[in-house]
């Protein structure tokens, strides 16, 4: 028997979650898992049946899930900040036969249609007996449905079998030297990967303990930091907020010091974040690297010499190759060489759901194409350059990854944000465009031709921006990642900022 959590099945009295100040221990969580698992089973009998979770950061909805996986139904969380047009293809497409929610919320329409089953978290304060726990299913059973982001067409139901959430949270074991004893503190949204799979299942599978905060704010993390918690997880504009307060409070900044781990993720923390961090707190942030599809591939090690700037190395079990425009595989690690990452290992997803055309066109033999560019180096560290559709620009017969002209740009003092793109160029094929948010009390903003002088003196002359705009603010995502392909909408009348 394949078992996920160990620890739920041992009744154990260990903390395992907590949401503000609504707690579970182990036996709690199992007496309240398990017969919600009882009731899914019998309400989705037969074939490969699918639910809904309407996935608000809360006990309930990580009860919801444990419960799904207990009984062997494939869960497919939901934003709760969807939207219509998106929610309706994904329940189109994914056919749930139930939704799961906390009592009392209002469902849109099409989850409001659904059968619907309310996940009731009331722990006794008695010593829970529960009852035997449903025979678990085996590793290539479908275990969540995450759909990606549908950037370039409808979004995907990406598959992820039991098999790639164990072996993705026992190799993270691994590099993070993770055990029963961390209490990890997050406040990531529970319906991706990083804060549902690597945020709340991790901790589950370790026999640890996971504080979730609810919503961030840098007082949460300091007083979490400063009692028990000794992980946290978080995306670089928390990071960002961390490592701007750290260097005015003290408190925060001992409470950060005083944690076993700092793990960024979802998208590339910035070099200067990563300094600010390490001059106020004495610890640097560790970064790695995963998809929806493919859960985690690389990351700096625990135990490992210091790697900033990079995603580490490749996970126990996971294999990663970089590889040319001609598909050919890169040898050179050299940190100069810019290839495509390709991944093959036991944490890979099953399918694209209802999409076996795009699973096929996915793969390269065994090997799947993550459409994202890297450099090696000599010690096997990966360092991300960019998506192949729209951060690896090609200018005047170089390649060049945004990130590396992002970093440079956050390095000048009246920056605050940055992100790079490239745009057509009759004579260099492309050029390169910054989208620059200026530093707010930072004196004079900063003229486009101080900021393209500026990264020409740090990096090289052909990677100076030939455009600069100037916003308000990026668009983001939930995880805090920049829309690149909506900075388009958001450009200035044409001709403004030319450097």
């Amino acid at each position: 028997m394949n078992v996920l959590f160990p620890a739920l099945r041992d009744g154990s009295p260990t903390p395992a979650l907590r949401f503000g100040d609504r707690a579970l221990d182990y036996g709690q969580l199992a007496a309240v898992a398990g017969p919600l698992a009882e009731r899914i089973d019998r309400l989705t009998p037969g074939g490969t049946p699918r639910l809904a979770v309407w996935a608000t950061p809360t006990l309930e909805t990580s009860v919801a899930v444990v419960a799904a996986l207990l009984a062997g139904v494939a869960a497919v969380p939901i934003n709760p900040k969807i939207g219509e047009r998106e929610l309706t293809h994904i329940v189109t497409d994914s056919a749930p036969a139930l939704v799961l929610a906390e009592p009392g919320t209002t469902l849109p329409e099409p989850l409001a249609a659904l059968p619907r089953l309310d996940v009731e978290v009331t722990p006794s304060t008695d010593k829970p007996m529960p009852g035997p726990l449903p025979v678990e299913p085996g590793d290539e059973a479908p275990a969540l449905i995450v759909y990606t982001s549908g950037t370039t067409g409808p979004p995907k139901g990406v598959v992820l079998p039991r098999r790639a959430l164990a072996r993705t949270l026992d190799a993270l074991e691994d590099a993070w030297q993770w055990t029963a004893d961390d209490v990890l503190v997050h406040a990531l949204p529970l319906f991706h990967v990083h804060g549902l799979i690597l945020g709340v299942l991790g901790p589950l599978r370790r026999g640890g303990s996971v504080h979730h905060l609810g919503r961030f704010s840098t007082e949460a993390v300091a007083r979490e930091l400063s009692a028990d918690g000794t992980m946290l997880f978080g995306v670089p504009t928390m990071y960002h907020r961390l490592a701007l307060d750290a260097a005015e409070n003290a408190t925060l900044a001992q409470a950060l010091g005083r944690a076993r781990l700092l793990v960024s993720g979802s998208a590339a923390l910035p070099l200067t974040d990563h300094q600010r961090l390490t001059a106020a707190t004495g610890r640097r942030v560790i970064e790695r690297y995963g998809m929806t599809e493919t859960l985690m591939n690389t990351s700096v090690r625990a135990d490992g010499p210091d790697a900033t700037g990079t995603v580490g190395v490749a996970l126990p079990g996971v294999y990663v190759r970089l590889v040319d425009d001609a598909g050919r595989a890169i040898e050179e690690s050299d940190g100069e060489t810019v290839g495509e990452i390709q991944v093959r290992g036991p944490n890979l997803f099953s399918e694209y759901l209802n999409r076996p055309d795009a699973t096929a066109a996915a793969f390269d033999g065994g090997w799947f194409r993550t459409g994202d560019m890297a450099v090696r180096d000599p010690a096997g560290n990966y360092r991300i350059v960019g998506r192949k559709a729209t951060d690896l620009i090609k200018s005047g017969g170089y390649k060049i990854g945004a990130g590396e002209i992002e970093n440079a740009l956050l390095a000048h003092p009246s920056v605050a944000e940055a992100a790079v793109t490239g745009e057509p160029d009759e004579d260099l094929g492309e050029r390169i465009v910054a989208w620059v948010v200026p530093e707010t009390g930072a004196g004079r903003p900063p003229s486009a031709q101080e900021l393209a002088d500026h990264v020409a003196g740090q990096l090289a002359p052909h990677k100076r921006p030939r455009i600069v705009h100037f916003l308000d603010a990026l668009p983001r995502n939930d995880m805090g990642k920049i829309l690149k392909r909506d900075l388009r909408a958001a450009a200035p009348p044409a001709g403004a900022g030319d450097a």
